[in-house]
C-alpha cells in the first residue's frame, strides 16, 4: 500500500488526502484529488502497481472484490460535471486494458447496461466465480476488454458517480446473521432504504457483527436516519450498537444533517472531512502554514507531528544528495511521503485519545486503551523508520561526493531528531497503558533502536 500510495503521490498537482486499512474487510480504500487530467494519471498509476503487487488467488477478506484495484470511481468535488467523470472513467479503462491486459466493467453513471449501475451486480461470484463464468457465459464479458480475467489480478470496476459514504455500525453480539437480517431489512435492494447498500459480516478480530454500508445519496437517505433504522432493527433482537466507524472521508454536510443525532462515531474526528481535509492539505503546502499551526496554543499538532516532519526533512535531503550524485532516490521519496502523512496520523492519534476519554466513565476503558496503543503505534513507526533513515543517509554518505556532506550531516541530525522526539512520545503513552504484554513489546523494539544510536 505505501507504493501505491506513493505512486499516487508522484503526480504532480495530486492530494492524497486519506488512506484506510482494515484487517477484517482486508481492503484499502485510498482517497485522492486534483484536476481532471492529474488524477486520471494518478488512478493509472495506483491501478498499476496494484496489479504488479496483489495476486488475487492468496487474498482473502469479509468483503467482497473481483479485482486487485477493485474498484474506481471518478467524484465531481468542484469545477467538473458528472460526465466529465464518465469520460476520465472510458479514458482510464482504455489504458488498463491496452497497457495492463485488464478487463474492466463500468458502473453507476459509466454503466452501459441497466444491471451493471449497482456495483454488487458486477461483483456476484466475486473473482473465484467470474473468473470461471466470464468464460462461458456472455451476459459476464467485461465492457472492455476480452472475456477473461487477469490471472492475479481479476477485473476492474470504473465509474463516476456521487459521493459515497462508507458507514459501518458494529453490533454487541457475535452472531452474523443478526447482522445480515438487519442489513436485508434496510438496504433497498430487498425493500429498505433507496440509497443504501448494505451486507452483514463478521469481524473476527474483534468477534463482532457488523453492518456494513455504502450511502449512495446521503442527502436523500442521511446518515442519522440509517442509524436510527438499525438501531430499532437491533432491538428486535435483544442487540446493541457498541459503536459506528466511517471508512474513507464524509463531506461536511453529511455531518451537518446529522447534528441533532449521536452517531456513536468511534473514529470521528474534523479531520475525517473530506472539505476540511482539502482544505488542510493545501494549507499544509507551506511550511510557514504548519508552523503556525506548530506555535498555536492547541495540543494538535504537537511533539510527535513535529517529529514526523523532521523525518521528511531528513528524507527530502536524502532525495537531493542522491539526485545530485546520480544515485536511486525513490526509496528516499517513499520515506518523505511515509513521514508527511505520519504528520497528521499523529494528531490524529492523539484527537482519537481525547474522544476516548470523553465516553461515558463506565464504558471509556476499552477504547482509551486502543487510543492510547495506536498513539504509541504511531510514534513507534516514525522511530523505526527515522531509524533505518538514518542508516541510509549513512550509506549515502559513503557514496556521494564530498561537497554534499555538509545536506547529509544535516539530513541525518533531523533524522536522529525524528528518532528522540518519536520516542519520547511513544513512552508518554506506554505510561498510560494497562496492556503490559503490549508495553513490553514496544519497549523491546525501543530498545532495538537505542543501540544503533550509542
Amino acid at each position: 500500500m505505501e507504493e501505491i500510495a506513493a505512486a499516487i503521490a508522484s503526480v504532480p498537482g495530486v492530494v492524497l488526502l486519506d488512506r484506510e486499512m482494515d484487517a477484517d474487510h482486508n481492503r484499502s480504500v485510498l482517497t485522492f484529488a486534483g484536476p481532471p487530467e492529474a488524477v486520471l494519471e494518478a488512478a493509472f498509476r495506483s491501478v498499476e502497481r496494484a496489479v504488479a503487487l496483489i495476486d488475487l488467488n492468496r487474498h482473502q477478506g469479509v468483503h467482497p472484490r473481483i479485482g486487485a484495484a477493485d474498484v474506481v470511481p471518478f467524484v465531481p468535488i468542484e469545477g467538473i460535471t458528472m460526465e466529465d467523470c464518465v469520460r476520465l472513467a472510458e479514458r482510464l479503462a482504455e489504458a488498463v486494458w491496452q497497457r495492463l491486459g485488464v478487463p474492466v466493467y463500468f458502473y453507476e453513471a459509466a454503466a452501459r447496461r441497466p444491471d451493471r449501475v449497482h456495483l454488487e451486480n458486477i461483483r456476484r461470484g466475486q473473482f473465484e466465480g467470474l473468473r470461471e463464468e466470464v468464460l462461458t457465459n456472455p451476459d459476464r464479458a467485461p465492457d472492455v476488454g476480452e472475456p477473461r480475467l487477469h490471472p492475479t489480478a481479476g477485473a476492474v470496476v470504473i465509474g463516476a458517480r456521487k459521493f459515497l459514504v462508507a458507514y459501518n455500525i458494529n453490533l454487541g453480539t457475535a452472531d452474523v446473521e443478526v447482522a445480515k437480517k438487519i442489513a436485508r431489512a434496510i438496504r433497498f435492494s430487498s425493500g429498505g432504504f433507496r440509497y443504501v447498500k448494505a451486507m452483514g459480516v463478521l469481524l473476527p478480530s474483534r468477534n463482532l457483527a457488523q453492518v456494513s454500508m455504502n450511502l449512495t445519496d446521503f442527502e436523500q437517505t442521511p446518515v442519522h436516519r440509517v442509524f436510527e433504522a438499525v438501531r430499532t432493527e437491533a432491538a428486535r433482537y435483544g442487540v446493541d450498537i457498541v459503536g459506528s466507524e466511517i471508512v474513507g472521508l464524509i463531506p461536511r454536510r453529511a455531518l451537518e444533517m446529522a447534528a441533532d443525532f449521536y452517531l456513536r462515531c468511534e473514529n470521528f474526528s474534523s479531520d475525517l472531512v473530506l472539505e476540511n481535509r482539502l482544505a488542510a492539505a493545501m494549507e499544509s503546502a507551506g511550511l510557514e502554514e504548519f508552523l503556525e499551526a506548530l506555535a498555536a496554543p492547541t495540543a494538535t499538532p504537537g511533539g510527535g507531528s513535529a517529529a514526523a516532519a523532521a523525518g521528511a526533512m531528513a528524507a527530502a535531503l536524502g532525495a537531493m544528495v542522491a539526485g545530485l550524485a546520480k544515485l536511486p532516490s525513490d526509496e528516499f521519496a517513499r520515506e518523505r511521503l511515509f513521514f508527511s502523512a505520519a504528520v497528521r496520523r499523529d494528531a490524529q492519534a492523539y484527537d482519537a485519545v481525547v474522544a476516548a476519554y470523553q465516553k461515558p466513565k463506565g464504558e471509556r476503558g476499552p477504547f482509551v486503551e486502543r487510543a492510547l496503543q495506536q498513539a504509541a503505534a504511531v510514534p513507534l513507526e516514525v522511530a523505526e523508520r527515522a531509524a533505518a533513515l538514518d542508516k541510509r543517509l549513512e550509506e549515502l554518505s559513503r557514496q556521494a561526493p564530498a561537497k554534499l556532506s555538509s545536506d547529509i550531516e544535516t539530513a541525518r541530525a533531523l533524522a536522529r531528531a525524528a528518532f528522540t522526539g518519536a520516542e519520547a512520545n511513544v513512552r508518554i503513552n506506554l505510561a498510560s497503558l494497562q496492556d503490559e504484554n503490549f508495553r513490553r513489546s514496544v519497549e523491546a523494539r525501543l530498545a532495538t533502536l537505542q543501540s544503533q544510536f550509542r
